[in-house]
């Protein structure tokens, strides 16, 4: 797999989990468990997006 299709694969897995968060947050409120690991995982996501 090149670069460029790792890159849309994991903006496309960003934009889905950025998704979900923001409907975690406002179903559970920002500081609830599911809302952070989603953030958690997002920053994962992202960081491996810089990293290409």
């Amino acid at each position: 797999m090149t670069n460029l299709h790792l890159k849309v694969l994991l903006l496309g897995q960003i934009n889905i989990k950025r998704r979900v968060m923001y409907y975690k947050a406002k179903h559970f409120g920002f500081t609830h468990s599911s809302v952070v690991a989603c953030s958690q995982e997002l920053d994962t996501l992202l960081n491996k997006y810089q990293g290409i």
